[in-house]
């Protein structure tokens, strides 16, 4: 395998931290359902995993890195969408899930659905598809506005509609059910059917290295790691 990758023998991997459940730092260590599934990946293919952190302020801008041969692959719960497969290559999806719908219960108990944040402020990382439900929601009328924020500033974001600077949070479902399980204020009050289905991103030249990380997530399913790793890192949303 080591001629599919840009350094032989290493497979480089970009991701954005904080994205939990999929990029999670726990006592200093950098792990999370994508990051342990890459590492089983690498055991397939015989290769070394190096993490490269995506630092950008907007989330579409990680796939510069495949173009410019600075990472192999992406992998930050990435929602494949007709407008990245322009820019990348990916794998066979690996997970699907809805957009999140986060408000302050303690500020706002009468928001209890996405029709009642009339005159509401609504928070969007740059580059993250839950933007597409915001541009919708404005264009009907159905929200006051927009404030984005740096990808890598979702803490603030909560900040802000921890403090009330904001009306409401959409990002991927178990990311923000991770999220705010430390903030009794905030709740997810709804799941945005968006049906989005993830995948791992590569250079749109690298049908090779694509096609062996296919059969490898192949391979983890029929052994059942894969789903020791839902169990894991995501089956907790569904308790209760």
């Amino acid at each position: 395998m080591t001629e599919l990758t840009l350094e032989p023998g290493v497979l480089r991997v970009a991701s954005a931290f904080p994205d939990p459940p999929f990029e999670v730092t726990i006592d200093g260590t950098q792990t999370g359902f994508d990051v342990a599934l890459m590492r089983l990946i690498c055991e397939d293919l015989g290769l070394a995993r190096h993490q490269v952190e995506y630092a950008g302020d907007d989330f579409n801008g990680i796939f510069d890195g495949l173009t410019d041969g600075s990472y192999d692959a992406v992998i930050s719960g990435t929602t494949i969408t007709p407008e990245r497969e322009q820019v990348a290559l990916f794998s066979d999806p690996y997970l699907e899930f809805d957009q999140g719908l986060v408000v302050n219960v303690t500020r706002n108990p009468q928001i209890e659905t996405i029709d009642d944040l009339q005159g509401r402020v609504v928070g969007i990382q740059v580059g993250n598809t839950s933007d597409l439900v915001a541009r919708k929601l404005l264009a009907e009328g159905a929200i006051e506005d927009i404030k984005y924020y740096p990808y890598h500033d979702i803490l603030t974001a909560l900040g802000d509609l921890s403090a009330g600077h904001i009306g409401a949070l959409i990002k991927l479902f178990p990311v923000v059910y991770w999220l705010v399980k430390e903030r009794r204020e905030l709740t997810v009050i709804q799941q945005i059917p968006t049906h989005e289905k993830l995948g791992i991103a590569f250079a749109r030249t690298n049908v090779a290295l694509c096609e062996a990380v296919n059969k490898s997530l192949a391979s983890i399913k029929e052994r059942g790691q894969f789903d020791a790793l839902r169990r894991k890192w995501l089956d907790e949303p569904h308790k209760g």
